[in-house]
């Protein structure tokens, strides 16, 4: 007479669950980098439109006369900036920088005195996009990510 199995004997369920362990172990150390990579990306990103937003601001500055200020885009937004020989360049103030970019709220801006930090909405130490308002340049900050 032939016994019938049910179940799996200990043997085979230490197997499957030292082979998920192994698996396991090698996709983690992958995720973890492709959340830095992903980071990074989202980053220079944000850099670049800031560094888009500063050129097209700059440029409205200039075509509406050097006594537009604050300037006022074609969408009807308002960004505050400087005046002067390198004027045009949006202040690192709320109502500058932050208005002229559009973050799509997965950062968070924090305006400075000169320089401002875009930070993702839960921070991560040195992982950021700093602004430079005497120079409109935007730097990512990767050390962190």
């Amino acid at each position: 007479m032939e016994r019938l199995q049910h179940g799996f004997t200990l043997v085979e369920l230490v197997v499957v669950i030292v082979i998920l362990g192994i698996l396991a172990a090698t996709a983690i150390p992958k995720y973890a980098s492709y959340t830095k990579e992903a980071r990074i990306s989202a980053l220079n990103g944000l850099a670049g439109a800031t560094r888009a937003a500063v050129s097209v601001v700059q440029g409205r500055y200039i075509a509406l006369g050097t006594n537009a200020t604050p300037v006022t885009m074609l969408d009807a937004t308002t960004v505050a900036v400087s005046t002067g020989a390198a004027g045009g360049i949006p202040t690192d103030a709320a109502a500058g920088i932050a208005t002229a970019v559009n973050s799509g709220g997965t950062f968070v801006y924090t305006p400075g005195t000169g320089t401002g930090t875009w930070d993702f909405q839960t921070a991560v130490a040195t992982c950021n996009v700093t602004y430079n308002e005497a120079t409109g340049v935007a730097t990512v900050v990767s050390g962190g990510c």
